[in-house]
Protein backbone atom coordinates (compact mmCIF):
# COMPACT_ATOMS: atom_id res chain seq x y z
CA UNK A 1 0.00 0.00 0.00
CA UNK A 2 1.48 3.39 -1.28
CA UNK A 3 1.77 6.46 1.26
CA UNK A 4 2.57 9.82 1.66
CA UNK A 5 4.62 11.66 4.41
CA UNK A 6 2.32 14.16 6.08
CA UNK A 7 4.03 17.42 7.52
CA UNK A 8 3.31 17.11 11.29
CA UNK A 9 3.30 20.69 12.02
CA UNK A 10 1.39 21.72 8.50
CA UNK A 11 -1.43 18.87 9.94
CA UNK A 12 -1.70 20.03 13.28
CA UNK A 13 -2.08 23.91 11.95
CA UNK A 14 -4.27 22.97 9.42
CA UNK A 15 -6.05 21.16 11.94
CA UNK A 16 -6.08 24.07 13.92
CA UNK A 17 -7.70 26.10 11.76
CA UNK A 18 -10.81 24.29 11.17
CA UNK A 19 -11.66 24.12 14.96
CA UNK A 20 -11.22 28.19 14.34
CA UNK A 21 -13.44 27.88 11.48
CA UNK A 22 -15.86 25.89 12.95
CA UNK A 23 -16.13 28.54 16.46
CA UNK A 24 -16.65 31.52 14.41
CA UNK A 25 -19.70 29.21 12.36
CA UNK A 26 -21.12 28.10 16.33
CA UNK A 27 -19.96 32.08 17.16
CA UNK A 28 -22.57 34.00 14.29
CA UNK A 29 -25.77 35.77 15.78
CA UNK A 30 -28.04 33.77 13.98
CA UNK A 31 -26.87 30.21 15.47
CA UNK A 32 -26.48 31.53 18.77
CA UNK A 33 -29.54 29.66 20.21
CA UNK A 34 -28.19 26.02 19.46
CA UNK A 35 -26.59 24.54 22.04
CA UNK A 36 -23.81 21.63 21.32
CA UNK A 37 -22.56 18.71 23.73
CA UNK A 38 -19.74 18.31 22.06
CA UNK A 39 -17.12 20.25 21.37
CA UNK A 40 -15.40 22.32 18.10
CA UNK A 41 -12.18 20.06 18.10
CA UNK A 42 -14.37 17.20 17.75
CA UNK A 43 -16.31 17.85 14.56
CA UNK A 44 -12.43 19.18 13.37
CA UNK A 45 -11.37 15.89 13.23
CA UNK A 46 -14.47 14.37 11.65
CA UNK A 47 -14.75 17.17 8.90
CA UNK A 48 -13.19 15.86 5.49
CA UNK A 49 -9.62 18.03 4.50
CA UNK A 50 -11.37 19.12 0.99
CA UNK A 51 -14.68 21.90 2.10
CA UNK A 52 -17.49 21.22 0.03
CA UNK A 53 -20.43 23.82 -0.05
CA UNK A 54 -23.91 23.04 -0.18
CA UNK A 55 -27.24 24.73 -2.01
CA UNK A 56 -29.10 23.36 1.29
CA UNK A 57 -26.73 26.37 3.34
CA UNK A 58 -28.20 29.22 1.06
CA UNK A 59 -31.89 27.82 1.57
CA UNK A 60 -31.35 27.52 5.22
CA UNK A 61 -30.74 31.34 5.48
CA UNK A 62 -33.21 32.23 3.61
CA UNK A 63 -35.77 29.89 5.49
CA UNK A 64 -34.40 31.24 8.54
CA UNK A 65 -34.60 34.96 7.40
CA UNK A 66 -38.10 34.57 6.41
CA UNK A 67 -39.31 32.72 9.29
CA UNK A 68 -37.87 34.88 11.34
CA UNK A 69 -39.96 38.04 9.29
CA UNK A 70 -43.04 36.60 10.16
CA UNK A 71 -42.19 36.33 14.06
CA UNK A 72 -41.34 40.16 13.42
CA UNK A 73 -44.42 41.00 12.37
CA UNK A 74 -46.85 38.33 14.17
CA UNK A 75 -47.73 36.91 10.61
CA UNK A 76 -47.37 33.26 9.41
CA UNK A 77 -46.60 31.01 6.32
CA UNK A 78 -49.26 28.99 4.99
CA UNK A 79 -48.09 25.93 3.19
CA UNK A 80 -49.34 22.49 2.09
CA UNK A 81 -47.46 19.12 1.55
CA UNK A 82 -46.87 17.62 -2.03
CA UNK A 83 -44.35 15.34 -3.89
CA UNK A 84 -45.34 17.00 -7.39
CA UNK A 85 -42.75 19.69 -8.96
CA UNK A 86 -45.50 21.22 -11.19
CA UNK A 87 -47.59 21.39 -7.95
CA UNK A 88 -44.25 23.08 -6.86
CA UNK A 89 -43.97 25.66 -9.92
CA UNK A 90 -47.46 27.10 -9.09
CA UNK A 91 -47.01 27.02 -5.29
CA UNK A 92 -44.07 29.43 -6.13
CA UNK A 93 -47.28 32.15 -6.91
CA UNK A 94 -48.40 32.18 -3.81
CA UNK A 95 -45.94 30.09 -1.29
CA UNK A 96 -43.13 30.93 0.67
CA UNK A 97 -41.98 27.53 1.37
CA UNK A 98 -42.55 23.47 0.41
CA UNK A 99 -43.11 20.81 2.54
CA UNK A 100 -42.56 16.86 1.42
CA UNK A 101 -44.26 15.02 3.62
CA UNK A 102 -43.75 11.52 4.81
CA UNK A 103 -46.91 10.36 4.38
CA UNK A 104 -47.31 11.25 0.92
CA UNK A 105 -44.17 9.92 -0.43
CA UNK A 106 -45.13 6.65 1.32
CA UNK A 107 -48.54 6.35 -0.59
CA UNK A 108 -47.47 7.98 -4.24
CA UNK A 109 -43.37 7.77 -4.50
CA UNK A 110 -42.41 4.41 -3.73
CA UNK A 111 -43.06 0.73 -5.07
CA UNK A 112 -45.38 -0.32 -2.38
CA UNK A 113 -48.02 2.27 -1.18
CA UNK A 114 -49.42 2.00 2.14
CA UNK A 115 -50.09 4.06 5.24
CA UNK A 116 -48.34 6.63 7.30
CA UNK A 117 -46.09 3.64 9.25
CA UNK A 118 -42.68 5.37 7.82
CA UNK A 119 -42.13 1.86 6.00
CA UNK A 120 -41.01 3.12 3.10
CA UNK A 121 -37.38 3.23 2.43
CA UNK A 122 -35.11 5.46 4.43
CA UNK A 123 -34.03 7.56 1.31
CA UNK A 124 -37.83 7.58 -0.15
CA UNK A 125 -38.07 11.67 0.91
CA UNK A 126 -34.44 13.02 -0.12
CA UNK A 127 -35.13 11.70 -3.52
CA UNK A 128 -38.23 13.41 -3.94
CA UNK A 129 -36.49 16.32 -2.18
CA UNK A 130 -33.89 16.37 -4.97
CA UNK A 131 -36.63 15.87 -7.53
CA UNK A 132 -38.25 18.93 -6.56
CA UNK A 133 -34.87 21.18 -5.64
CA UNK A 134 -33.91 20.38 -9.01
CA UNK A 135 -37.31 21.17 -11.04
CA UNK A 136 -36.98 24.29 -9.00
CA UNK A 137 -33.59 24.96 -10.28
CA UNK A 138 -34.83 24.61 -13.83
CA UNK A 139 -37.43 26.40 -13.23
CA UNK A 140 -35.36 29.45 -11.71
CA UNK A 141 -32.99 28.82 -15.40
CA UNK A 142 -35.31 29.16 -17.53
CA UNK A 143 -37.46 32.06 -16.17
CA UNK A 144 -34.37 34.04 -16.15
CA UNK A 145 -33.11 32.98 -19.55
CA UNK A 146 -36.26 34.26 -20.56
CA UNK A 147 -36.22 37.95 -18.67
CA UNK A 148 -32.92 38.35 -19.93
CA UNK A 149 -33.48 37.81 -23.79
CA UNK A 150 -35.79 40.99 -23.52
CA UNK A 151 -34.55 44.58 -23.18
CA UNK A 152 -34.40 45.90 -19.52
CA UNK A 153 -37.62 47.83 -19.80
CA UNK A 154 -39.77 44.80 -21.41
CA UNK A 155 -38.65 42.93 -18.22
CA UNK A 156 -40.97 45.25 -16.34
CA UNK A 157 -43.70 43.77 -17.93
CA UNK A 158 -43.15 39.95 -17.56
CA UNK A 159 -43.33 37.46 -14.66
CA UNK A 160 -41.06 37.10 -11.80
CA UNK A 161 -41.25 34.29 -9.97
CA UNK A 162 -39.03 33.12 -6.48
CA UNK A 163 -39.14 29.20 -7.71
CA UNK A 164 -36.07 28.51 -5.09
CA UNK A 165 -38.81 28.49 -2.05
CA UNK A 166 -37.04 26.67 0.68
CA UNK A 167 -37.94 23.31 0.92
CA UNK A 168 -39.11 21.67 4.83
CA UNK A 169 -38.79 17.77 4.65
CA UNK A 170 -40.28 15.22 6.36
CA UNK A 171 -37.43 13.50 8.03
CA UNK A 172 -39.87 11.04 10.27
CA UNK A 173 -38.02 8.93 13.03
CA UNK A 174 -34.64 8.97 11.70
CA UNK A 175 -34.98 5.77 10.41
CA UNK A 176 -32.52 3.11 12.65
CA UNK A 177 -29.72 3.89 14.65
CA UNK A 178 -28.04 6.97 14.87
CA UNK A 179 -25.97 6.19 12.08
CA UNK A 180 -28.91 5.97 9.58
CA UNK A 181 -30.22 9.02 10.99
CA UNK A 182 -26.63 10.17 10.11
CA UNK A 183 -26.90 9.23 6.19
CA UNK A 184 -30.09 10.22 6.04
CA UNK A 185 -29.14 14.18 7.82
CA UNK A 186 -26.03 14.01 4.71
CA UNK A 187 -28.51 13.09 2.03
CA UNK A 188 -30.85 15.52 2.75
CA UNK A 189 -28.32 18.22 2.78
CA UNK A 190 -26.66 16.60 -0.54
CA UNK A 191 -30.01 17.29 -2.65
CA UNK A 192 -30.77 21.09 -0.87
CA UNK A 193 -33.24 20.91 1.84
CA UNK A 194 -33.64 23.82 3.77
CA UNK A 195 -34.90 22.22 6.67
CA UNK A 196 -35.71 18.70 8.00
CA UNK A 197 -37.83 17.67 11.12
CA UNK A 198 -37.38 14.93 13.00
CA UNK A 199 -39.83 13.44 16.02
CA UNK A 200 -39.94 11.23 18.78
CA UNK A 201 -41.82 8.54 17.67
CA UNK A 202 -40.73 4.62 17.82
CA UNK A 203 -40.22 3.27 14.63
CA UNK A 204 -42.61 0.47 13.39
CA UNK A 205 -44.49 1.16 16.04
CA UNK A 206 -47.40 3.17 14.11
CA UNK A 207 -51.13 1.81 14.21
CA UNK A 208 -54.61 3.34 13.12
CA UNK A 209 -57.34 1.10 13.57
CA UNK A 210 -57.76 -0.74 16.56
CA UNK A 211 -57.31 2.43 19.04
CA UNK A 212 -53.55 1.94 19.71
CA UNK A 213 -52.01 5.21 17.78
CA UNK A 214 -48.24 6.30 18.13
CA UNK A 215 -45.92 5.32 20.57
CA UNK A 216 -42.64 7.23 21.89
CA UNK A 217 -39.15 7.05 22.51
CA UNK A 218 -37.65 7.58 25.53
CA UNK A 219 -36.53 11.61 25.82
CA UNK A 220 -33.08 10.36 25.89
CA UNK A 221 -33.30 8.26 22.48
CA UNK A 222 -35.18 11.38 20.93
CA UNK A 223 -32.24 13.74 21.78
CA UNK A 224 -29.90 11.47 21.00
CA UNK A 225 -31.27 11.73 17.58
CA UNK A 226 -31.27 15.40 17.32
CA UNK A 227 -28.10 15.69 18.06
CA UNK A 228 -26.90 13.40 15.52
CA UNK A 229 -28.51 15.22 13.38
CA UNK A 230 -27.15 18.76 14.26
CA UNK A 231 -23.77 16.87 14.68
CA UNK A 232 -23.94 15.85 10.44
CA UNK A 233 -25.09 19.56 9.60
CA UNK A 234 -22.06 20.47 11.65
CA UNK A 235 -19.26 17.93 10.21
CA UNK A 236 -20.58 18.90 6.44
CA UNK A 237 -20.33 22.67 7.65
CA UNK A 238 -23.99 22.96 6.51
CA UNK A 239 -26.28 25.55 7.86
CA UNK A 240 -29.28 23.16 6.84
CA UNK A 241 -31.88 23.82 10.04
CA UNK A 242 -33.70 21.29 12.20
CA UNK A 243 -37.08 21.26 13.23
CA UNK A 244 -37.74 19.67 16.92
CA UNK A 245 -41.42 17.82 16.51
CA UNK A 246 -42.77 16.23 19.83
CA UNK A 247 -45.36 14.03 19.33
CA UNK A 248 -45.85 12.86 22.60
CA UNK A 249 -49.56 14.35 22.73
CA UNK A 250 -51.77 11.87 22.26
CA UNK A 251 -49.20 8.91 22.33
CA UNK A 252 -50.39 5.88 23.66
CA UNK A 253 -46.96 4.24 24.49
CA UNK A 254 -43.68 4.65 25.11
CA UNK A 255 -40.86 1.86 24.49
CA UNK A 256 -38.84 1.72 27.21
CA UNK A 257 -38.52 2.93 30.86
CA UNK A 258 -34.62 3.91 31.09
CA UNK A 259 -35.04 7.81 31.53
CA UNK A 260 -36.17 8.82 34.61
CA UNK A 261 -37.95 11.67 32.83
CA UNK A 262 -40.75 9.79 31.39
CA UNK A 263 -41.39 7.86 35.05
CA UNK A 264 -44.13 10.32 36.06
CA UNK A 265 -46.18 9.86 32.57
CA UNK A 266 -45.85 5.83 32.34
CA UNK A 267 -49.16 4.19 33.54
CA UNK A 268 -49.13 0.84 35.11
CA UNK A 269 -51.81 -1.46 36.96
CA UNK A 270 -53.08 -0.71 40.77
CA UNK A 271 -55.25 -4.27 40.97
CA UNK A 272 -53.84 -7.83 41.22
CA UNK A 273 -54.90 -8.56 37.60
CA UNK A 274 -52.57 -11.04 35.03
CA UNK A 275 -50.63 -9.25 32.57
CA UNK A 276 -52.26 -7.73 29.84
CA UNK A 277 -51.22 -9.48 26.90
CA UNK A 278 -52.24 -12.88 28.27
CA UNK A 279 -55.60 -11.08 29.01
CA UNK A 280 -55.95 -10.91 25.80
CA UNK A 281 -54.86 -14.26 24.41
CA UNK A 282 -57.46 -16.11 26.95
CA UNK A 283 -60.13 -13.29 25.36
CA UNK A 284 -59.26 -13.79 21.41
CA UNK A 285 -59.15 -17.98 22.44
CA UNK A 286 -62.80 -17.60 23.86
CA UNK A 287 -63.99 -15.77 20.85
CA UNK A 288 -63.56 -12.08 21.70
CA UNK A 289 -62.20 -9.07 20.11
CA UNK A 290 -58.66 -7.71 20.22
CA UNK A 291 -60.53 -4.72 21.58
CA UNK A 292 -63.57 -6.16 23.29
CA UNK A 293 -60.53 -8.17 25.49
CA UNK A 294 -58.39 -5.56 26.16
CA UNK A 295 -60.92 -3.38 27.11
CA UNK A 296 -62.41 -5.44 29.27
CA UNK A 297 -58.84 -5.96 31.20
CA UNK A 298 -58.23 -2.09 31.28
CA UNK A 299 -61.28 -1.52 33.03
CA UNK A 300 -60.47 -4.13 35.59
CA UNK A 301 -56.61 -3.13 36.02
CA UNK A 302 -57.08 0.59 37.95
CA UNK A 303 -54.46 2.01 35.35
CA UNK A 304 -52.96 5.42 36.19
CA UNK A 305 -49.43 6.78 36.74
CA UNK A 306 -47.58 6.06 40.29
CA UNK A 307 -48.56 9.57 41.52
CA UNK A 308 -52.14 9.14 40.85
CA UNK A 309 -51.89 5.73 42.78
CA UNK A 310 -50.58 7.61 45.56
CA UNK A 311 -53.10 9.53 45.56
CA UNK A 312 -55.66 7.13 45.40
CA UNK A 313 -53.88 5.85 48.57
CA UNK A 314 -53.30 8.43 51.01
CA UNK A 315 -55.06 11.17 52.66
CA UNK A 316 -54.51 14.45 51.37
CA UNK A 317 -52.14 15.74 54.00
CA UNK A 318 -50.34 12.76 53.32
CA UNK A 319 -50.32 13.61 48.95
CA UNK A 320 -49.60 16.74 49.78
CA UNK A 321 -46.53 16.16 51.66
CA UNK A 322 -45.36 13.38 48.91
CA UNK A 323 -45.71 15.62 45.65
CA UNK A 324 -43.73 18.15 48.13
CA UNK A 325 -40.86 15.69 48.11
CA UNK A 326 -41.38 13.78 44.76
CA UNK A 327 -42.29 16.46 42.25
CA UNK A 328 -39.27 17.06 41.09
CA UNK A 329 -38.72 16.95 37.63
CA UNK A 330 -36.68 13.75 36.36
CA UNK A 331 -37.41 11.91 39.52
CA UNK A 332 -36.95 7.98 39.12
CA UNK A 333 -40.33 5.65 40.22
CA UNK A 334 -37.81 3.71 42.28
CA UNK A 335 -37.22 7.17 44.74
CA UNK A 336 -41.02 8.03 44.42
CA UNK A 337 -42.05 4.35 46.14
CA UNK A 338 -38.98 5.04 48.82
CA UNK A 339 -41.23 8.43 49.55
CA UNK A 340 -44.23 7.05 49.18
CA UNK A 341 -43.60 4.00 51.66
CA UNK A 342 -42.06 6.88 54.28
CA UNK A 343 -45.03 8.69 54.20
CA UNK A 344 -48.15 6.08 53.97
CA UNK A 345 -46.19 3.14 55.87
CA UNK A 346 -46.60 0.69 53.19
CA UNK A 347 -45.96 -0.02 49.03
CA UNK A 348 -48.54 1.33 47.07
CA UNK A 349 -49.65 -1.34 44.57
CA UNK A 350 -48.28 -0.10 40.79
CA UNK A 351 -46.75 -2.81 38.04
CA UNK A 352 -46.26 -0.99 34.78
CA UNK A 353 -45.49 -3.97 33.21
CA UNK A 354 -48.58 -5.21 33.98
CA UNK A 355 -49.77 -3.14 30.59
CA UNK A 356 -47.05 -3.79 28.65
CA UNK A 357 -48.39 -4.49 24.82
CA UNK A 358 -47.14 -7.66 23.08
CA UNK A 359 -44.50 -5.54 21.44
CA UNK A 360 -43.26 -4.35 25.00
CA UNK A 361 -44.61 -1.07 24.74
CA UNK A 362 -45.59 0.61 28.06
CA UNK A 363 -48.26 2.33 28.73
CA UNK A 364 -48.43 5.87 28.01
CA UNK A 365 -50.00 9.51 29.75
CA UNK A 366 -49.78 12.21 27.16
CA UNK A 367 -50.32 15.67 28.68
CA UNK A 368 -49.64 19.39 27.41
CA UNK A 369 -46.94 18.88 30.30
CA UNK A 370 -45.36 16.51 28.60
CA UNK A 371 -44.72 18.19 25.72
CA UNK A 372 -43.29 21.26 27.19
CA UNK A 373 -40.74 19.00 29.01
CA UNK A 374 -39.42 17.31 26.01
CA UNK A 375 -39.67 20.64 23.92
CA UNK A 376 -37.60 22.72 26.22
CA UNK A 377 -34.74 19.85 26.13
CA UNK A 378 -34.92 19.58 22.59
CA UNK A 379 -35.03 23.42 22.02
CA UNK A 380 -31.30 24.14 22.02
CA UNK A 381 -30.70 21.64 19.33
CA UNK A 382 -32.91 22.78 16.77
CA UNK A 383 -33.80 25.46 15.24
CA UNK A 384 -38.27 25.17 15.17
CA UNK A 385 -40.56 23.30 17.62
CA UNK A 386 -43.52 21.44 16.65
CA UNK A 387 -45.99 20.09 18.81
CA UNK A 388 -48.26 17.07 16.61
CA UNK A 389 -51.31 18.20 17.82
CA UNK A 390 -54.19 15.80 15.57
CA UNK A 391 -57.13 17.76 17.79
CA UNK A 392 -56.19 21.23 17.91
CA UNK A 393 -58.38 22.10 21.37
CA UNK A 394 -57.10 26.00 21.64
CA UNK A 395 -56.42 25.77 25.40
CA UNK A 396 -53.69 23.18 24.68
CA UNK A 397 -52.13 25.38 21.90
CA UNK A 398 -52.16 28.35 23.75
CA UNK A 399 -50.82 26.18 27.05
CA UNK A 400 -47.62 24.83 25.15
CA UNK A 401 -46.63 27.53 23.21
CA UNK A 402 -46.75 30.14 26.13
CA UNK A 403 -44.94 27.84 28.18
CA UNK A 404 -42.33 27.19 25.56
CA UNK A 405 -41.67 30.66 24.98
CA UNK A 406 -40.94 31.41 29.02
CA UNK A 407 -37.77 28.90 28.80
CA UNK A 408 -37.16 30.13 24.80
CA UNK A 409 -38.83 33.35 24.15
CA UNK A 410 -37.45 33.69 20.43
CA UNK A 411 -38.83 30.50 19.56
CA UNK A 412 -40.14 30.03 16.58
CA UNK A 413 -42.92 27.19 16.00
CA UNK A 414 -44.66 25.19 13.37
CA UNK A 415 -47.81 23.54 13.57
CA UNK A 416 -49.53 20.92 10.92
CA UNK A 417 -53.63 20.73 10.68
CA UNK A 418 -55.15 17.74 10.31
CA UNK A 419 -57.37 17.23 6.97
CA UNK A 420 -60.43 16.10 8.36
CA UNK A 421 -60.74 17.44 11.97
CA UNK A 422 -64.07 18.85 12.88
CA UNK A 423 -63.56 22.25 13.75
CA UNK A 424 -67.18 22.63 14.59
CA UNK A 425 -67.82 20.01 16.86
CA UNK A 426 -64.80 20.77 18.49
CA UNK A 427 -66.56 24.01 19.76
CA UNK A 428 -65.08 26.43 16.99
CA UNK A 429 -67.44 29.06 15.44
CA UNK A 430 -67.28 30.32 12.18
CA UNK A 431 -65.16 33.31 12.61
CA UNK A 432 -62.48 31.21 15.24
CA UNK A 433 -62.02 29.15 11.87
CA UNK A 434 -61.16 32.19 10.00
CA UNK A 435 -59.15 33.58 12.29
CA UNK A 436 -57.11 30.12 13.64
CA UNK A 437 -53.83 30.76 10.79
CA UNK A 438 -53.79 34.39 12.51
CA UNK A 439 -54.55 33.57 16.02
CA UNK A 440 -51.93 31.12 16.01
CA UNK A 441 -49.25 33.76 14.48
CA UNK A 442 -49.27 35.98 17.47
CA UNK A 443 -47.90 33.26 19.66
CA UNK A 444 -45.03 32.86 17.10
CA UNK A 445 -46.53 29.92 15.39
CA UNK A 446 -44.85 30.90 12.04
CA UNK A 447 -45.13 28.11 9.86
CA UNK A 448 -48.30 26.17 9.25
CA UNK A 449 -48.92 23.14 7.31
CA UNK A 450 -51.66 21.22 5.20
CA UNK A 451 -49.42 18.19 5.20
CA UNK A 452 -51.63 15.99 2.56
CA UNK A 453 -53.93 18.22 0.26
CA UNK A 454 -52.13 16.13 -2.37
CA UNK A 455 -53.89 13.42 -1.38
CA UNK A 456 -57.45 14.63 -1.22
CA UNK A 457 -57.31 17.80 -2.94
CA UNK A 458 -56.03 16.30 -6.15
CA UNK A 459 -58.39 13.21 -5.83
CA UNK A 460 -60.97 15.77 -5.62
CA UNK A 461 -59.27 17.52 -8.82
CA UNK A 462 -58.73 14.13 -10.86
CA UNK A 463 -62.14 12.65 -9.91
CA UNK A 464 -64.24 15.63 -11.34
CA UNK A 465 -62.26 15.80 -14.52
CA UNK A 466 -62.40 12.27 -15.20
CA UNK A 467 -66.27 12.43 -14.87
CA UNK A 468 -66.42 15.50 -16.85
CA UNK A 469 -63.93 13.86 -19.47
CA UNK A 470 -66.27 10.56 -19.55
CA UNK A 471 -69.31 12.61 -20.13
CA UNK A 472 -68.10 15.42 -22.37
CA UNK A 473 -64.84 14.16 -23.52
CA UNK A 474 -62.54 16.71 -26.04
CA UNK A 475 -65.41 18.87 -25.71
CA UNK A 476 -65.86 19.47 -22.38
CA UNK A 477 -62.01 19.44 -21.98
CA UNK A 478 -61.78 22.59 -24.19
CA UNK A 479 -64.48 24.59 -22.38
CA UNK A 480 -63.29 23.60 -19.27
CA UNK A 481 -59.43 23.64 -19.50
CA UNK A 482 -58.03 24.61 -23.25
CA UNK A 483 -59.88 27.44 -23.35
CA UNK A 484 -59.93 28.92 -19.90
CA UNK A 485 -55.90 28.70 -19.79
CA UNK A 486 -55.37 30.40 -22.54
CA UNK A 487 -57.35 33.44 -21.12
CA UNK A 488 -54.56 36.33 -19.62
CA UNK A 489 -52.82 35.55 -17.71
CA UNK A 490 -52.04 32.58 -19.70
CA UNK A 491 -52.47 29.62 -17.27
CA UNK A 492 -48.97 27.52 -17.31
CA UNK A 493 -48.46 24.51 -19.79
CA UNK A 494 -47.02 22.94 -22.59
CA UNK A 495 -49.03 26.09 -24.70
CA UNK A 496 -47.14 28.60 -22.78
CA UNK A 497 -43.51 28.15 -24.31
CA UNK A 498 -41.98 30.14 -21.54
CA UNK A 499 -43.19 27.87 -19.05
CA UNK A 500 -42.79 24.92 -20.98
CA UNK A 501 -38.73 26.02 -21.61
CA UNK A 502 -39.20 25.79 -25.43
CA UNK A 503 -36.99 29.34 -25.46
CA UNK A 504 -34.63 27.82 -22.90
CA UNK A 505 -33.87 24.82 -25.38
CA UNK A 506 -33.12 27.42 -28.28
CA UNK A 507 -31.06 29.31 -25.67
CA UNK A 508 -28.85 26.38 -25.51
CA UNK A 509 -28.51 25.41 -29.73
CA UNK A 510 -28.23 29.68 -30.05
CA UNK A 511 -24.92 29.35 -27.52
CA UNK A 512 -23.29 26.77 -28.99
CA UNK A 513 -23.68 28.22 -32.09
CA UNK A 514 -22.15 31.08 -31.24
CA UNK A 515 -25.26 33.39 -31.43
CA UNK A 516 -26.36 35.69 -28.72
CA UNK A 517 -29.23 35.05 -26.60
CA UNK A 518 -29.26 38.70 -24.51
CA UNK A 519 -30.36 41.97 -26.31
Amino acid sequence: MSSYKINLDAEEAAFQDQVDTIEKEWGRAWRSHIKRPYSAPAIAALRNTIPITYPSSIQARKLWDILNAHLKNGTCEKTFGTTEPTIVSQMAKHQQTVYVSGALCGLSEVQYPGCDHADYPWDTVPKVVDKIFKSQLWHDQRQKQFRMQHARLEREKLEAYDFLAPIIADGDMGFGGLTTTMKLAKFFVEVGVAMIHLDDLAIGLKKFTIGEGRTVVPTSEYLARLTAVRMQFDIMGADTLLMCRCDTDRSQFITSTIDPRDHEYIIGATKEVEPLVDAIAKGMASGKSYMVARDEWKAKSGLMTFDEAVKAAATEQQYQEYMSQAIAYGMALRDKRRVSKIILGFDVVFDWDLPRSKEGQYMWKPSVKTIVERAVLAAPLGDMTWARMDAPVWKDILEFHTEVRKAQPNRLFAFGFTGMYNYEKAGFSSDQIRTFSDDMAKLGIVWQVQPIWAVGGLNITAETFAKEWQKDGIAGYIETISKPSRIPPIVDGFHKPSYAGSYLADAFFATVAGQAITP
